[in-house]
């Protein structure tokens, strides 16, 4: 007994060693995240605009354990678990506590790609697998970072770096297999599911960067989203964005133009072939006062999403979709916290696109503390039926973030919309007699 138990020991010892000189000679790194949510809200589930019902208040977690490894010189490899949970839900993760967790099979693979540097002695770097596309300030691609799962994809993405310009080339597939897009595949096999491909989405993204432009950097984008389905859906998006510094102020400006077929996202039925003709604009000036105590800043912006009008095509004769796709942005950033407004075919609206604008402030009270506030004032871009008001509401977004230490973010913040009667009369609030919603949320961030 006690030999065995000595062996065992030795046994332990020794493998612990030999992982630990094979990750040395693999120079492998670990990080993580557990980030954890407290969440009341009114403007969710089925009490949402619903004064007759309590809100909905809950607790989620996001847990990440990443390795990145460095294989050689022009080798590398980052792969990154995640589990995405809401306390005290026995479906699907089964963390109930009236449930075991050995079944629970909620971990999964958020990222998992590898790089190449130089490839085939091209003056390019190779990146290929599950990954993150995440350009310039999230206004067509991001990750959605806000949201306890987040987004990813499957792409193979081309990168090329010199001098102060940026060229990448990203194929990403989208979707493969018979399933809408709206909803997410539960079950998929590995043999793809469609005949001919007819359900696949294939995304063709050019983008370049040019530092050194009037302050700051200009980039420039082409995207094709591309399928076969018999209700075609193609979108091709071109546009450019530039940011950066000027005389003390800095500032935004970007500009998108879209077209292809829109037969599977218009809202209305046509006799022939949808024709997609959609843009958005966005405008931001702001100044941060470093010199000033408390550091204030002050910014102001206007976004603008155009839209398909009632009037115009909601019969079977209608034939051109006006309403801008959003793609894969992350919409938290730009529409309110609360997140009204974040479809990316419909924005929320109906299809009839939006109009934001927004003042924006911060101050920092003492070292380590930020306060942030935000005013949305928010419309539709094109005209609802019947000659109704295009207003749809105005939200409150206040937020107070504490940097606790060099790893832990502590933040609180609550939110308010004010909704009008287009705003109740596209969503359908459940009961149509409450016209206001509140949100609280305290968020504790933990990397390392």
């Amino acid at each position: 007994m006690k030999k065995n138990f000595l062996t065992t020991i030795a046994l332990m010892v020794t493998a612990f060693f030999v992982a630990t000189e094979i990750a040395r000679a693999a120079d492998v790194s670990f990080s993580g995240q557990l980030r954890t949510r407290y969440e009341f809200a009114e403007h969710k589930g089925a009490g949402a605009f619903n004064d007759s019902l309590i809100g909905d208040d809950f607790i989620a977690t996001r847990m990440r354990l990443n390795a990145n490894v460095n294989i050689n010189d022009s080798t590398s490899a980052f792969i990154q678990l995640q589990s995405a949970r809401v306390w005290g839900n026995g479906q699907g993760s089964g963390n109930a506590s009236f449930s075991a967790n050995d079944t629970d099979a909620s971990v999964g693979i958020h990222q998992a790609y590898f790089t190449l540097k130089n490839f085939a002695t091209l003056p390019a770097d190779l990146k290929l697998g599950r990954q993150q596309v995440v350009l310039d300030g999230h206004r067509l691609f991001g990750h959605t970072g806000w949201t306890t799962g987040a987004q990813t994809h499957d792409a193979i993405r081309l990168t090329h770096k010199g001098g102060n310009h940026t060229l990448s080339y990203v194929y990403m597939l989208a979707q493969e297999g018979r399933t809408a897009r709206s909803a997410p595949v539960v079950t998929q096999t590995v043999t793809p599911t469609d005949t001919g491909d007819v359900d696949d989405y294939d995304v063709h993204l050019l983008h370049a960067n040019f530092q050194g432009i009037l302050g700051g950097g200009l980039s420039l984008y082409f995207v094709g989203t591309q399928n076969e389905r018999t209700a075609e859906n193609d979108i091709y998006t071109v546009g450019f964005r530039q940011a950066g510094q000027l005389f003390g102020i800095d500032y935004r400006g970007e500009y998108y133009h879209q077209w292809g077929e829109a037969n599977a996202d218009a809202t209305f039925t046509s006799t022939g072939d949808v024709d997609r003709d959609a843009y958005m604009f966005g405008v931001r000036i702001g100044k941060k006062f470093n010199n000033v105590m408390m550091k204030p800043s002050l910014t102001i912006w206007y976004d603008q999403l155009s839209g398909t009008d009632d009037a115009d095509d909601s019969t079977s004769t209608g034939n051109e979709w006006e309403t801008f796709n959003t793609l894969f942005d992350t919409g938290h950033k730009f529409y309110g916290y609360m997140d009204l407004f974040l479809n990316s075919r419909y924005h929320g609206t109906g299809g009839l696109g939006l109009t934001d604008f927004a003042i924006k402030g911060s101050l920092q009270p003492m070292p380590g503390w930020t306060f942030k506030a935000a005013y949305h004032w928010f419309d539709t871009e094109a005209d609802p039926a019947n000659g109704a008001d295009d207003d749809l509401g105005t939200e409150l977004d206040l937020a107070l973030v504490h940097k606790y230490n060099a790893n832990t973010v502590i933040s609180v913040g609550y939110s308010f919309f004010e909704a009008d009667d287009l705003f109740r009369a596209v969503n359908n609030p459940k009961d149509g007699t409450d016209d206001d919603a509140d949100w609280v949320y305290v968020q504790l961030d933990v990397k390392f």
